[in-house]
């Protein structure tokens, strides 16, 4: 470490430290208020102290209620189904974009780039017309088309600008040796954007996982509800179980937590390899 750079190296640090307090007390407060009783977070000690007598009774509830592990279902069914989806299309249409020359494609992918700036909330009332309309209210495939439709703009747009880094000896070389686009896009580009695809796969899972506005309007049934609108089996019409609600929300990020774990090393590779190119 030389001495000129050590100024801005503690200055890196310190803006780390104070980001990890900012992202991490309220993770603290949701952990260990799942760990009190329901009236100790009101007993006028500070919210944030630990719990006087940690007890498992929450989470025990939770895990045992009957319905988290059904919320967990269609939450890893629909996620999963939505992120495939994704990835598929997102890395079909920027292969085209970034290898297929046609008429109007810089105006056609900037259209499809603009969809960036559309508030999602604007679209609910006409989102919910026309999932009544196609008949899929009040089921859980009615997340799909919001959750593939407004991911697809900022996923194409990362993969097109990664498709467009890699050599075009590459498909030259396979076009040669006789293979047609969708062999060359299968088995040239595919595996050379894998670092692209885990980075978006990873990044999309966090945000449907996390996704709260669509479910809320669109489902009904309790049989449908995903994993984030389990809150609401902790609340009444005139007082909620604020500890319940906690528990709930801290086994909600076990399986983020987890595959965030396992897909660290893919997403920063995903990451540099977009940089350096």
């Amino acid at each position: 470490m030389t001495l000129h750079k050590l100024p801005g190296q503690l200055f890196g640090l310190f803006l780390g430290l104070v980001w990890l307090l900012i992202a991490g007390i309220p993770f603290y407060f949701m952990v260990i208020t799942g760990f009190k009783g329901r009236f100790e977070l009101f007993s006028g000690g500070s919210v944030f102290s630990f719990p006087e007598n940690p007890s498992f009774e929450n989470y025990n509830d939770v895990l045992t209620g009957g319905t988290f592990f059904q919320y967990l279902g269609n939450s890893v069914l629909i996620v999963s189904v939505s992120v495939i989806l994704i990835l598929v299309l997102s890395s079909m249409a920027s292969y085209v974009f970034a290898r297929i020359p046609f008429r109007f494609s810089n105006v056609l992918f900037g259209l499809i780039i603009a969809g960036l700036v559309i508030p999602l909330h604007v679209t609910l009332i006409p989102v919910y017309l026309l999932t009544r309309e196609i008949g899929l209210y009040d089921s859980l495939w009615a997340l799909l088309g919001p959750y593939v439709a407004f991911n697809l703009p900022l996923s194409i747009f990362i993969l097109t600008e990664f498709m467009r880094q890699i050599p075009v000896e590459l498909e030259e070389a396979a076009r040669i040796d006789g293979s047609g686009p969708m062999r060359t896009f299968a088995q040239v580009i595919l595996p050379l954007s894998t670092p692209g695809l885990a980075t978006l796969a990873i990044y999309n899972a966090v945000i449907l996982w996390n996704e709260f506005v669509f479910a809320f309007v669109l489902i009904l049934s309790p049989e449908y509800r995903p994993l984030p609108l389990a809150i609401w089996e902790y609340q009444g019409e005139y007082s909620m179980n604020i500890p319940a609600i906690m528990a709930v929300l801290s086994l909600s990020t076990l399986p983020l937590i987890m595959i965030y774990i396992i897909g660290q090393e893919r997403v920063v590779k995903g990451i540099m390899a977009g940089a350096l190119k």
